[in-house]
């Protein structure tokens, strides 16, 4: 529950949530300052302070725009979540992801029980289809250190990009990237092969569907 929230901390919060919205990214502190209509940097610096110890925001270290509005965030301005939108990943063969900078989308379902990044991915390929991610899904992944076998996951093949379910088995090949598709051969884990983070959540049209 919050407390002792004062009308400005909401006011700069709100100004956060529709620079990221309207533009793709988080507001710098001067532009955070003309939209508060304050003279100075400090007095942005302080209300980013209480927000942060009101764990609505966090602030990334080393850059000048590393503003994340976290759940609780979220649940105060009553808004949907902004996840941002990295680009595309393949389900079929891995290829380069498609980097795409300051396009964000406003998301419902239950991010508020997610820790970590997320972020969306399109997907291109139908090598996970028995899965019910289809050509031209878009996915919701998760970072994370931590992966189980069977779990969808975003991996990294030699700096490509693919989406696969992970198998962990204590039988040869042991770790391998199993395709929902006959169509495809799994792949098996080398030096090459790292995992990013895991699908949560598949969109193929319309609303959310609940988390993974």
């Amino acid at each position: 529950m919050i407390t002792a929230l004062t009308s400005r901390q909401k006011e700069l919060l709100r100004i956060i949530y529709q620079y990221i919205r309207d533009t793709g990214y988080p507001p710098s502190f001067e532009e955070m300052r003309i939209g508060l209509e304050v003279g100075s940097n400090q007095s942005i610096f302080d209300l980013i302070s209480k927000l942060e110890q009101h764990k609505l925001i966090r602030k990334k270290e080393g850059s000048a725009r590393g503003l994340v509005i976290l759940p609780l965030g979220y649940e105060v301005l009553g808004e949907n979540h902004l996840t941002p939108f990295l680009g595309t990943t393949t389900a079929g063969l891995p290829i380069s992801p498609i980097e795409i900078q300051g396009e964000w989308k406003s998301v419902s379902g239950e991010l508020d029980r997610l820790e970590g990044e997320v972020f969306l991915l399109k997907v291109k390929g139908d090598s996970m289809i028995n899965a019910g991610i289809n050509d031209g899904a878009t996915v919701l992944v998760k970072t994370a250190k931590e992966f189980f076998s069977g779990e969808i996951v975003l991996a990294d093949i030699a700096g490509e990009s693919t989406i696969k379910r992970f198998i962990s088995e204590d039988k040869p090949p042991y770790l391998y990237l199993k395709p929902e598709n006959p169509k495809y051969n799994i792949i098996y884990f080398s030096d090459e092969v790292s995992l990013r983070g895991k699908v949560v959540s598949i969109i193929n049209g319309g609303q959310m569907p609940a988390l993974i």
